[in-house]
């Protein structure tokens, strides 16, 4: 991989949301299909400009890496940990910057963990090849 030795760090700005709440039902073609929320939706849009303005290697990471993310929340409201790492992980593949985000590749979140931070919400990542 072309990145520091200590891992390749990124930051994304803004309220971490999740694919799970405020889910939507949307017919297509008469058949019902489960999409994200306009929320999660415009969270992606965000993070995926903000990952576009950062230094990321050239080609997707296809090897086993860990990825910890340390996310900033604005409020003490409980969230699930699982669900944010899902949304994270589904948007650094959407960005090409993991391959994929099965456990071939994203081998673990070891570390990652829920913060708050009122002043300055958003999440820490940091991806180091195991």
């Amino acid at each position: 991989m072309s990145y520091r030795s200590d891992g390749l760090h990124l930051t994304i700005d803004g309220a971490p949301v999740t694919k799970k709440n405020s889910q939507r039902i949307i017919l297509i073609g008469g058949h019902p299909k489960i999409m994200p929320s306009k929320q999660y939706k415009e969270y992606e849009e965000m993070a995926l400009r903000q990952l576009m303005a950062q230094p990321t290697p050239v080609a997707p990471i296809s090897v086993p890496v860990t990825v910890t993310c340390v996310y900033r929340m604005p409020t003490h409201r409980r969230v699930d940990l699982v669900n944010l790492l899902e949304a994270t992980d589904d948007i650094l593949t959407r960005a090409r910057i993991i391959e994929d985000d099965n456990v071939q590749i994203v081998a673990s979140h070891d570390g990652s963990r829920v913060t708050y931070d009122k002043d300055r919400p958003g999440v820490d990542i940091t991806i180091k090849e195991v």
